[in-house]
């Protein structure tokens, strides 16, 4: 069986063969400093991904009479989000207990001290638990966060309030754990030093049962081989299905198709990209866990393929209607980072382009053509940018990943080598993920939003809908002029 991200493997296949050697107690994984630093500060940096960057561009989109109400529903999940994640959510989705969630042995982050430590990808090198809870926090925090755009403008908050902790519960939390969780490289690599060392028949069969356990330690999608670097299918095609479905049940905002419904500030929405942008580098190079060279290629990609993906909306968008727009680069831009997200640490930068390059047009079509075909009101495009976007770098993740087009291969911490490549056997396990969590979060999120309806009800009155969310809402409005 292969295992995800190919870090360092000159070090590791060098501690697996000194472990084998050696088959005393290994030696205890070390704390780097330069490590937890740069994953205290990707955290803070996907931090601001959310709140300014994504309030910003969400809000600068919709009505000026809707902006206050788009700054609420992000800001409100951010700390829904991180209370959950703290009291319950790391415990299920980071321990084991069966491959679709985890256990309640760390509820209310029980026994995780400044002291504990987390794997990395790397044997031996181990980051402080406490930052790995804030990083994964930060995830936790912003795929709730996206699904707001789909139905903006048009369900009441307190539907959203009752909406996003059921989510995030029931859907993100599973999906993290499936796609994410596994035994880490020092438990793997201490069973196969085991097995390497066992002097008999007897000892060789045991070693070789705890080998098989630790291995069979993880989350169905995991265990599939599926490779998802930094959130393709837990964040991006996750949040994206449930913007969809919500934006078919709650319905399209009046006037819909009939009145033009503008974005109110560019400018705003320029900035909350441009912040999009900066914070991603906490969201690609940090899930690298480490300050490596597959956190520099991770930003690497995550530069070019953003690059590629606005100029190529941009681009067909000006070839197609006449007129390249600011607002098509911008979506361009996020469509890259989203495609990119998966690929992040296993695509060389040339394929990382070509991703940018695809994905802007692929994404361009939904967002227009299949939009417009079908009559859906997405209102700030969270299917056709998060959802396409993702699944089209979760499915090149696989192709992308081939050591004869600039990948780098899928490490075997078994082995402690990379495996021998198989684009087929990768590209159906990453099919099977995108599929899982499609199912899992559509008709997941479509009991929820059922839920909710018959609990609150999901959308506000027509009156307050015209009359703008920001009043009939929240009692305030965005601006005062």
């Amino acid at each position: 069986m292969t295992l995800r991200l190919p870090i360092r493997a000159g070090i590791t296949a060098l501690a697996v063969a000194m472990l084998a050697a050696v088959p005393a107690v290994a030696a205890e994984p070390t704390v780097n400093k330069g490590d937890n630093a740069w994953v205290m500060t990707s955290a803070v940096l996907i931090l601001l991904m959310i709140i300014p960057g994504l309030a910003l561009f969400y809000g600068g989109l919709v009505r000026s009479k809707n902006m206050l109400s788009v700054l609420a529903h992000v800001f409100y999940t951010v700390c829904v989000a991180i209370l959950l994640w703290a009291i319950y959510g790391y415990s299920v989705t980071f321990t084991g207990g069966s491959p679709y969630i985890g256990g309640f042995s760390k509820l209310f982050l029980a026994g995780v001290t400044p002291e504990t430590k987390a794997a990395t990808f790397s044997v031996g090198a181990n980051i402080s638990e406490l930052i790995y809870v804030c990083f994964q926090m930060t995830f936790a925090a912003i795929t709730p966060a996206l699904i707001v755009g789909a139905f903006a403008e048009r369900m009441k908050f307190s539907a959203l309030a009752l909406f996003i902790p059921l989510w995030i519960t029931l859907i993100y939390f599973p999906i993290a754990h499936m796609v994410w969780y596994w035994a880490g490289p020092d438990a793997i690599a201490d069973a196969a030093a085991a097995v390497a060392a066992a002097t008999d028949a007897v000892a060789k069969a045991a070693a070789q049962a705890k080998l098989d356990e630790v291995m069979a330690d993880a989350g169905q999608i995991f265990s599939w081989g599926a490779l998802d670097f930094a959130g393709g299918t837990v964040v991006h095609i996750n949040a994206g299905i449930a913007g969809l479905v919500g934006a078919l049940l709650v319905g399209r905002r009046i006037g819909f198709g009939k009145e033009l419904m503008p974005p109110h500030s560019l400018t705003q929405t320029m900035i909350g990209a441009a912040l999009l942008w900066v914070g991603w580098f906490g969201f690609n190079a940090g899930s690298a866990l480490e300050a490596s060279g597959a956190a520099a290629l991770a930003m690497t990609n995550t530069f070019v393929a953003t690059a590629a993906a606005a100029l190529s909306w941009m681009f067909a968008e000006w070839v197609v209607k006449g007129k390249p727009s600011l607002l098509g680069a911008l979506s361009g831009c996020i469509a890259g980072l989203v495609a990119v997200t998966p690929a992040a640490g296993f695509a060389g930068p040339m394929g990382s382009i070509v991703l940018g390059l695809v994905v802007g047009v692929v994404c361009l079509f939904f967002c227009s053509v299949v939009k417009n075909a079908f009559g859906y009101d997405d209102a700030l495009d969270v299917f056709g940018i998060h959802c396409v976007g993702g699944i089209v770098g979760a499915l090149a993740t696989g192709i992308l990943v081939a050591p004869a087009l600039g990948g780098t291969g899928v490490y075997d911490y078994v082995a402690a080598k990379v495996a021998d490549y198989d684009m087929v056997t990768q590209v159906l396990a990453q099919a099977k993920a995108v599929g899982l969590t499609i199912v899992w979060s559509g008709v997941g999120s479509l009991v929820l939003y059922k839920i909710v309806d018959l609990v609150v009800g999901l959308r506000p009155t027509p009156e307050a809908e015209r009359e703008g969310l920001d009043l009939a809402d929240h009692g305030e409005r965005a601006y005062t002029m």
